[in-house]
């Protein structure tokens, strides 16, 4: 499979010889790999001034490269690329190869590879929930803020006995969480086949059971019987704001929707798409420039 790799130099506006603050160029570095990942592409790696990302040949559209990257959202800071033809290799397998360091959420869950077992110390304690993700990409690993946000509150309710929807669930990282915080139900989709394999697989390692998957895109839920008491979602701002009247079809009375996949800057649209489908905010969490937002169904609304 032929690729092509994309040199991403990120640089101040302002100071073209200085070089980004490490942390500016750590989130700029997320929104262009975010933004990428919307044209096609499928794995990245850091380099000393920007992002190198790889995508198929057959598969790059360069304009809407273009387009993606017109949405970046940080006003002091220059994004260029270039093109090149990747060495002919597997990058997916070597990623999967390397994998991931274990991951530590609010030292109450440790989600890692089959290559990085939990750390030792850790493995005993009961209060740690064990999550382990055998994945092709980075994104669903745990390792991207808006997962780890989305875990979080996840670990902060009360699950026991309630009925979870999960919008786009790629590597089934969010329902697998759900399912070991105490979910009773979980149904996810998405429009990825290897995605919706993915996930059972990933809930097979985890001896996960409750946890249904299915192919496709929001129109799925007109298949789904009943009403959830929470619906999770993260995937990006457009798809958010045209599924959202979709999520709320589907959501019980007073349940939570929960959502992230955007930058802070696009909080505003999604929380006033949310008022006029009668849902109120309840929530705000941010973790460089990501955003996640909850909102409560309410009633009558």
């Amino acid at each position: 499979m032929k690729y092509y790799k994309v040199n991403f130099k990120i640089s101040s506006q302002k100071q073209t010889k200085q070089p980004l603050e490490e942390e500016l160029l750590t989130t700029a570095r997320d929104i262009v790999a975010a933004l990428a990942g919307e044209a096609g592409f499928e794995s990245f790696e850091e380099n000393n001034d920007g992002l190198d990302g790889y995508v198929q040949t057959t598969l790059f559209e360069e304009n809407n490269l273009k387009q993606q990257l017109q949405a970046f959202p940080m006003e002091d800071v220059k994004v260029e690329y270039t093109i090149h033809e990747a060495e002919d290799k597997d990058w997916n397998s070597c990623w999967e190869e390397e994998g991931f360091e274990p991951i530590n959420i609010n030292n109450r869950c440790i989600v890692h590879d089959l290559h990085h077992p939990i750390p030792a110390e850790q493995d005993q304690q009961d209060s740690i929930t064990d999550i382990v993700i055998d994945a092709r990409q980075a994104f669903g690993t745990g390792t991207h803020q808006t997962t780890r946000m989305i875990i979080s509150t996840l670990m902060e309710m009360d699950l026991k006995g309630k009925c979870l929807l999960d919008c786009g669930c790629g590597t089934g990282i969010l329902s697998i969480a759900a399912s070991k915080f105490g979910a009773t139900r979980i149904v996810g989709y998405d429009i990825d086949d290897w995605s919706v394999e993915n996930c059972k697989h990933n809930s097979q390692l985890n001896h996960v059971e409750n946890i249904e998957v299915m192919l496709g895109d929001v129109h799925v839920l007109s298949h789904i019987s009943g009403v959830f008491d929470i619906v999770m979602a993260n995937i990006n701002r457009n798809i958010l704001l045209a599924d959202m009247p979709h999520f709320k079809e589907v959501l019980r009375s007073n349940g939570l929707l929960i959502l992230s996949g955007f930058y802070v800057e696009d909080g505003m649209k999604i929380a006033e798409k949310a008022g006029m489908l009668g849902m109120r905010l309840v929530k705000t969490s941010s973790e460089d420039n990501w955003c996640m937002l909850v909102f409560e169904n309410e009633p009558g609304g």
